[in-house]
């Protein structure tokens, strides 16, 4: 109870009951299914449509990034999805770069720009969307708004 005339604190919305038992039955099936894969695929497979895959993966992967740009430049609230998903996207783009590289220059490569430029972006694109998190939760105490174009009031 807040005292008269102060606002009372937003709460978060609860989340549904459901939710929790849906994403844990779903992850435990995912045990097996993966397990099964492991054992089943075979070690070498072509792909008819490779280009299109990667060239697509890369491009979703940019708008995401550009996303993230523009997310920062208007202080929007939406960083934090743009770039948790632009993070993932890029640990992605690393794993399998290396594992569907060939062996020698090509993985070394692979490896190389995983190291030395996907990782360390996912990581600042992580650490963007935890500090968005703690600047609007400061600015919501201070009764300001993350979202206002320009400098906070």
């Amino acid at each position: 109870m807040s005292a008269p005339g102060e606002a009372e604190a937003p709460t978060a919305p609860a989340i549904p009951r459901w939710v929790a038992p849906l994403f844990a039955l779903v992850g435990a099936a995912l045990i097996p299914w993966t397990l099964w894969l492991a054992y089943e695929l075979p070690g070498r497979h072509v792909a008819h449509h490779w280009d299109v895959a990667w060239a697509g993966f890369d491009a979703a992967m940019a708008v995401l990034l550009l996303a993230t740009a523009v997310a920062a430049l208007r202080r929007s609230p939406w960083i934090q999805l743009t770039a948790v998903a632009a993070a993932t996207m890029l640990a992605c783009d690393a794993w399998f770069d290396i594992l569907t590289a060939s062996r020698g220059v090509e993985q070394a490569l692979a490896a190389a720009t995983a190291l030395l430029v996907e990782l360390p972006l996912a990581l600042i694109c992580l650490w963007v969307a935890r500090d968005a998190e703690r600047a609007q939760a400061y600015f919501a105490s201070a009764g300001r708004s993350l979202t206002r174009r320009g400098r906070p009031r």
